[in-house]
């Protein structure tokens, strides 16, 4: 999942690493990721995918055999190592970033806007308007550092769980997750009622072992928490494999791992020719038994604990498959107190984004994957595919999900956002071909990149394309999507920014309206009304180089001439809210956006120091109709660009809460005044000489640009 503690280090140290590859000039902080190449073949023809369950357990494990032994090289299987060793590493999510609703139709408000209007009823009727989770889609939450009913915060830091009343803004209650197996802060959340779940990315315990087959290793691990009074661990559920993501409707959640086989394969000698490497491994491969394909579980809860596989009859294929790659769906009523067995569905697939809407669930490959399985979206690498497959769940019903349609795209998706149910079709936005830095020049051999939009049917069994529209962007790629009802509004980005606006209203006949050519880029859109979107991005200069955060309020009241009405710039920093739209907060009633920032320090030209010293914190802005202003900055104690930065931000009745890994600050929500600290007794293990200081409401980074 995308969504984890120290990301937005990651991602300023990989923005700071492609500026030596991509970019010119003496003041480039930041590289737009388009200044990597990627060159990929021509796409392939697309195959309609279509699933069938296997008739037996015998005729499951001849089809898997045969297969991945078509998959095998002399280096083994696809991500796997030729000693058959599979580092089960934490999961993708993220995949992206996953965000704020497409909404039901054109000029609704997010979903957090709209979530905060009913949040009182939802967390009993003392409770105050909250702000939730920033989700995509209405309905549906997503899995977060974060969780609020509006009367507790509840948020993992230093392998702790800690509960805080909004009320009285007192940390109320606090788990050790360490004897649960959780390990470290990739722990994101989801909330029900008086229980949470906790999605532990990786788990310190590893999956027992047994007779039938090799050991499972480590995985994910799902803690299921009871925060009545102090909170207690009720039941916990571990899997072989990786985390994708998960989704939350009601009580019931459904989360989706991957898996790959484990095959014992046999120590070689040196010096052995690729062609007798590639025959020892295939063999080993034909005599794996079922069970190697099959993810292993450990559920424990109320005392017993139960070990199993994903069932060979729950297993379902596609028309084509490699058998390196197992998806599986799991479902837990959070409601029942207990996780049980998950009631697992598998397809033979890989897939890396998730999109749900209240009935139908979606799991598609839309990452570009190079032939080892490695994501490769910003790199050269021979033989990548480029096609997104999709499946389909019913999850209407209660239980398992049913696979019920899927169905294949050319291109890959830049996030779940690429995907929209609507009025009985999915909406797909994808790129194919290369998109370079015009600073690079274009590679040998290199497909024109180029976007387009599909309209699919989602009636079983496939998807079918049934309308389309090409060619935005050509030798760009695309950088943010939304989709609001029959409208959608596409970024793509190499130099300049078009944001594209789309009449999706006839699915057979899908159309571009308007076009609107800037510098710099938004990489997520945000719907505050119906005729306005807010974008979060960098701004470029006229030869693409990103220079820094860049906020911009666009009018799309009329599709056939888009306008940027105001944008609000801070030169060198970034922000997580481009990578992970759970970090963007839209407080409507205020008219307030809040964004987390990490401010590298402005560098001298020809020089290699800072002109001031790096800052992070949340900025604070108010959007009218027509323009953008600063109403704050804050900063909390122990805070600073490379550590401890805030990565979430709430409201909460009159308060503004933003959380870090060190912990908690309440500010007034119209004067930006502390009214309260809550540092994490767990945070001091990573960070214990760090100086304790007042927090700031004023700016102190780089004077801003201010339009509008």
């Amino acid at each position: 999942m995308s969504r984890r503690r120290g990301r937005a280090g990651a991602a300023l140290l990989a923005c700071m690493a492609l500026v030596a590859t991509g970019c010119t000039g003496a003041y480039a902080p930041f590289a737009a990721s388009t200044a990597r190449h990627v060159r990929q073949p021509a796409p392939k023809a697309v195959i309609k995918a279509t699933l069938t369950a296997f008739h037996s357990c015998p005729d499951a494990l001849a089809a898997l055999r045969k297969a991945a032994e078509a998959s095998v090289t002399s280096y083994g299987l696809p991500t796997g190592s030729p000693t058959g060793d599979i580092e089960f590493a934490a999961g993708n999510a993220a995949a992206g970033p996953v965000a704020a609703p497409a909404a039901a139709a054109a000029g609704a408000p997010n979903a957090a806007a709209a979530q905060a209007g009913t949040a009182g009823t939802g967390a009993g009727s003392s409770a105050p308007a909250y702000s939730g989770t920033n989700d995509y889609q209405a309905g549906v939450d997503e899995p977060d550092l974060v969780k609020t009913d509006g009367r507790r915060i509840v948020t993992v830091s230093g392998g702790t769980l800690e509960v805080i009343d909004a009320a009285s803004r007192q940390v109320t209650g606090r788990l050790n997750l360490a004897s649960a197996g959780v390990q470290g802060d990739a722990v994101n959340l989801l909330l029900s009622g008086n229980h949470a779940l906790l999605l532990a990315s990786y788990a310190s315990i590893p999956i027992p072992a047994d007779s039938a087959g090799p050991a499972a290793g480590y995985g994910p691990r799902f803690i299921l928490v009871d925060l009545t009074g102090q909170p207690r661990v009720l039941a916990s559920y571990a899997i072989q494999g990786a985390l994708v993501d998960a989704r939350l409707v009601g009580s019931v959640v459904r989360i989706v791992t991957a898996s790959q086989p484990v095959i014992e394969f046999p120590p070689l000698p040196a010096g052995l020719s690729t062609a007798r490497r590639t025959a020892a491994y295939r063999a080993a491969t034909g005599r794996a038994g079922l069970d190697a394909w099959l993810p292993r579980y450990e559920s424990q809860g109320g005392g017993v604990t139960t070990v199993g596989r994903v069932p060979c009859t729950a297993v379902n294929r596609p028309a084509r498959y490699s058998g390196t790659n197992l998806l599986t769906v799991l479902t837990f009523d959070l409601s029942a107190g207990t996780l049980g067995t998950g009631d697992p569905v598998s397809v033979v697939a890989d897939g890396d984004t998730v999109y749900g809407t209240t009935t139908s669930l979606y799991v598609a490959s839309g990452e570009i994957t190079g032939p080892f399985g490695i994501a490769e979206p910003m790199y050269y690498a021979p033989g990548v595919r480029q096609d997104t497959q999709i499946y389909r769940f019913d999850i209407t019903q209660p239980g398992a999900p049913r696979f019920v349609a899927s169905g294949s795209v050319p291109g890959y998706l830049v996030d779940q956002y690429a995907m929209s149910e609507w009025d009985g079709y999915l909406r797909v936005a994808t790129t194919t071909g290369t998109s370079w830095a015009i600073a690079d020049g274009q590679p040998a051999g290199a497909q024109t990149s180029s976007s387009a939009v599909y309209d699919l049917t989602i009636s079983g069994p496939v998807m079918r394309i049934v309308g389309k529209v090409t060619g935005l962007g050509t030798s760009e790629r695309i950088y943010a999507v939304r989709f609001m009802g029959p409208v959608g509004y596409v970024v793509t980005f190499r130099q300049t920014d078009p944001l594209y606006t789309l009449d999706l209203s006839d699915p057979s006949d899908p159309r571009v309206v308007g076009a609107l050519g800037l510098t710099g880029y938004s990489a997520y859109l945000d719907p505050v009304s119906a005729t306005r979107l807010i974008g979060i991005g960098q701004q470029a200069d006229a030869v693409g180089h990103v220079l820094g955060t860049q906020v911009s309020l666009f009018d799309v009241s009329d599709l056939a001439a888009p306008a940027r009405l105001a944008t609000y710039a801070l030169a060198g920093s970034m922000s997580d809210a481009q990578f992970d739209p759970h970090a963007f907060l839209y407080w409507p009633a205020d008219r307030l956006v809040v964004v987390p920032i990490q401010d590298s320090g402005v560098f001298a030209a020809g020089t290699a120091a800072p002109m001031q010293a790096p800052e992070s914190g949340a900025l604070v802005l108010r959007v009218t109709d027509s323009g953008i202003t600063r109403a704050g900055f804050i900063s909390q104690p122990q805070s600073d660009a490379y550590g401890s930065s805030i990565e979430r931000s709430l409201v909460i009745g009159q308060t503004l809460w933003t959380v870090s890994q060190t912990g908690v600050l309440a500010s007034d929500l119209t004067t930006l005044r502390e009214q309260a600290w809550l540092p994490f007794p767990g945070s001091l293990d990573y960070y214990p000489e760090r100086p304790v200081a007042s927090p700031v409401t004023s700016a102190s980074l780089p004077a801003a640009e201010e339009s509008g």
